[in-house]
């Protein structure tokens, strides 16, 4: 791998370290090198904490090196007063002459204008190490600020013979299809997101808490769809432990965690959802059922990823699961006896 690559490659690394604690902003990884060895390196950990460059800068002990050294990061260095100082101000006042960017910053705020900074002030830029991989990194942050929705994922689990429920249920408790470890993947993807999206029936068969329970991490914002508020107050989406809205044609009035949203069900759903959490500044979306609302953003083209989980079991009658038209396969995971596909959108 050639020098720099190397070098943005550790950037990457680091910057995962944050996924899931930086929203709203993105996830960004800095490393600092002098004669061909890091002597600074860190990441953007939470919003309104340092940023990477900040971190990698003050990791340096020897300051004096600075002025000789390049420093790598994964996105443009912000050049606007945020929660934070500039990070392209701190890399002119320490005299550091060269800057190697993975990606531009798509945010209206900074978009070029870091780098422009930089070159304005004699510092030699390079743009574009690992734009591909930096791009994927940052999925969430650059679909948000140029599609101006969230980063959509589906997700649903199903049978070998394709089903997603039993045609009966066997008892009031969910009836699963994967195992336990299966689940806690799951959770692992709920605890890096920022909202998850149910339907009524699914609210109602199987009463989940949509939560990260299983793994270490935020749980993500609750969206129920509830056209007539018809869920029992005593299941668990009532709670108040989590921040939930319902998106209904009813009106009630909000309490302290759950949020009542007007929507309009004789237009487009998935576009509401979608304008809905751009408004609410929230990046990322889980789609988790039924096969009703999973369908309607397949329909729509509103999605970005699904994850489908398989188990080694069949309905031979049920719900049937939904289908993706058109699908680019990206990875299969094999869970003991499950297994878990990734489909990308070819479309995006």
């Amino acid at each position: 791998m050639a020098t720099h690559e190397f070098f943005m490659q550790r950037c990457i690394q680091l910057a995962k370290n944050g996924l899931g604690s930086t929203y709203p902003n993105p996830l960004v990884g800095s490393v600092i090198v002098y004669q061909g060895k890091i002597i600074g390196e860190g990441w953007h950990k939470k919003s309104g904490e340092a940023h990477a460059e900040v971190c990698a800068i003050n990791a340096v002990k020897d300051k004096s090196l600075l002025a000789e050294s390049t420093i790598y990061v994964n996105l443009e260095p912000c050049s606007h007063y945020g929660k934070t100082p500039p990070c392209a101000d701190l890399i002119v006042e320490k005299g550091i002459k060269r800057v190697v960017i993975g990606s531009v910053d798509p945010f209206s705020e900074v978009a070029g204008k870091g780098i422009e900074k930089l070159q304005n002030s004699g510092i030699q830029t390079l743009v574009g190490v690992l734009n591909k991989e930096s791009l994927v990194l940052n999925k969430r942050f650059f679909t948000f600020h140029n599609l101006k929705r969230p980063y959509i994922i589906l997700k649903w689990a199903e049978t070998q013979d394709g089903f997603i429920a039993p045609q009966q249920r066997q008892s009031a408790s969910p009836q699963w299809i994967t195992n336990s470890y299966s689940r806690q993947w799951v959770h692992r993807l709920r605890s890096v997101e920022q909202s998850i999206l149910i339907g009524t029936q699914t609210a109602l068969d199987d009463n989940p808490k949509l939560d990260s329970r299983d793994w270490a991490g935020t749980s993500p914002l609750r969206i129920i769809i509830d056209r007539k508020l018809k869920i029992p107050r005593n299941f668990s989406v009532w709670n108040e432990q989590i921040p939930t809205l319902f998106l209904s044609e009813k009106e009630q009035k909000n309490t302290q965690n759950t949020e009542i949203v007007h929507i309009d069900f004789s237009k487009n759903l998935p576009k509401q959802v979608c304008d809905l959490l751009y408004q609410k500044n929230k990046q990322s979306l889980i789609v988790e059922g039924g096969t009703h609302v999973i369908q309607q953003f397949i329909d729509a083209d509103l999605w970005d990823e699904a994850w489908v989980f398989t188990g080694d079991n069949h309905f031979v009658l049920g719900k049937k699961a939904p289908t993706l038209y058109t699908k680019t396969f990206e990875k299969r995971l094999q869970i003991e006896n499950d297994s878990l596909v990734i489909y990308k959108n070819p479309k995006l």
